[in-house]
């Protein structure tokens, strides 16, 4: 199973986010969508399952955005929340896979038997930081995480 997984694109799919996110069949927003528009066209693409974000929070449309998810990647537990630290409240001991974003860093590390995912931003680029998503290749024995730049970094 191919899952793309992108984060804080305040309001911004670029052209580069849709390209690389086509063949997946499932896709996770974790936060600061933006609008509404961007679940609309990340589901042109794969299902999609999304987590609100703190710049969401007063927007009227993403009330019906939960704050977390737990769902299962093809035998694989999820919590799906924008900002990691409010993963320990969350956490539950057969969680195998975490994702969130907010910090705009990208991240993949195992924690013990735990793979934690921050995909980075994929919307307009903050600071220095990159511009990245991330793709998830999930059989029930393993997963294969992989970052994916979106913009080339001027030199």
């Amino acid at each position: 199973m191919k899952v793309g997984i992108i984060s804080d694109t305040h309001g911004l799919l670029r052209p580069e986010a849709v390209e690389a996110l086509q063949g997946c069949e499932q896709i996770i927003h974790a936060g600061d969508i933006g609008g509404p528009e961007i679940l609309e066209q990340l589901a042109q693409i794969a299902p999609v399952h999304a987590v609100r974000g703190n710049n969401d929070q007063d927007d009227a449309w993403a009330q019906q955005v939960p704050e977390h998810l737990k769902i299962d990647l093809n035998g694989w537990q999820t919590l799906l929340v924008h900002d990691i630290a409010d993963v320990p409240a969350l956490l539950e001991q057969h969680t195998r896979l975490v994702i969130t974003g907010h910090s705009h860093k990208p991240l993949i590390e195992w924690r013990g038997a735990t793979l934690y995912v921050n995909p980075g931003s994929a919307g307009r680029r903050r600071f220095k930081l990159p511009v990245t998503l991330a793709v998830l290749e999930i059989v029930e024995a393993c997963i294969e995480p992989r970052l994916i730049s979106l913009v080339e970094v001027a030199q």
